[in-house]
């Protein structure tokens, strides 16, 4: 009897046992099964791109992130702040707005529309900036080769205000983003900011005069081009002035 009552005993402990063994382990991998399902597993990036792409990428908006130490994969979801993500790409002279959010499926999503740097002025002492389509300033110090360079007499007032607009009209149109490769700021007699226009193709200068209908002024240019320049040339000029209104006045190059 006396056996028989220990072996119950031993076995209702072992029992016992057992059962706390498989509930403490029931606990912790469900505790550890609810934190995997928590972690974010992807960080969806999505860059409106313009015509200079480049300046933000996926390794730069990483970089950023893992930098502020807020680089969401591999966190628990519930320890993400989208907002935190948000203020730290906003800082990025290049991002003009970023929207971040989490999905159902443990993802981040990331959304980033770049500024657009339209024109790159270059100060004389080799320094320079940007200035993007909406006036805004960008501290950068070198440029894409494709995008116009103003360099002169230029303020950053007069940068913001007047040459993002030809910058962007210049960049906007294939024409002439081909075509303009440098813009000389100076004043004249009257002390209004007048442009030169140093061309890619050709030898000669365009002076603009003010920026004053810059369009109309351009829309002649390029009418001269395509008709006049197929025939005589490019270098058969040293200099076009179309600060007249409605003329086109053209001195020749010598022996030319």
């Amino acid at each position: 009897m006396n056996l028989k009552r220990g072996i119950q005993i031993i076995t209702a402990a072992i029992l016992f046992t057992g059962v706390a063994a498989y509930i403490v382990y029931a606990i912790f991998w469900a505790a550890e099964e609810r934190d995997t399902e928590a972690i974010c597993r992807q960080v969806e990036l999505n860059i409106e791109q313009n015509r200079h792409p480049g300046f933000i990428n996926p390794t730069i908006v990483e970089n950023i992130l893992r930098t502020a130490n807020i680089y969401p994969n591999g966190r628990n979801m519930d320890d993400i702040s989208t907002q935190d993500i948000e203020t730290e790409l906003q800082k990025n002279d290049f991002v003009e707005d970023v929207t971040c959010y989490k999905t159902a499926n443990r993802k981040i999503h990331i959304d980033i529309t770049q500024r657009t740097p339209v024109i790159y002025i270059l100060k004389a002492d080799g320094s320079g900036y940007y200035v993007d389509s909406h006036g805004k300033i960008i501290q950068k110090t070198t440029y894409p080769v494709n995008m116009p360079v103003a360099t002169g007499k230029i303020t950053q007032q007069y940068a913001q205000k007047y040459l993002s607009l030809l910058g962007n009209y210049i960049i906007s149109n294939d024409f002439w983003n081909n075509q303009i490769e440098q813009l000389i700021v100076s004043t004249n007699s009257d002390g209004e900011y007048t442009i030169d226009i140093i061309p890619r193709i050709g030898t000669g200068t365009i002076k603009l005069g003010t920026i004053a209908d810059y369009e109309k002024k351009l829309s002649r240019l390029r009418t001269f081009y395509e008709k006049a320049v197929p025939t005589i040339g490019w270098n058969k000029y040293t200099t076009i002035d179309l600060a007249y209104d409605g003329q086109i006045i053209c001195k020749k190059t010598k022996n030319k």
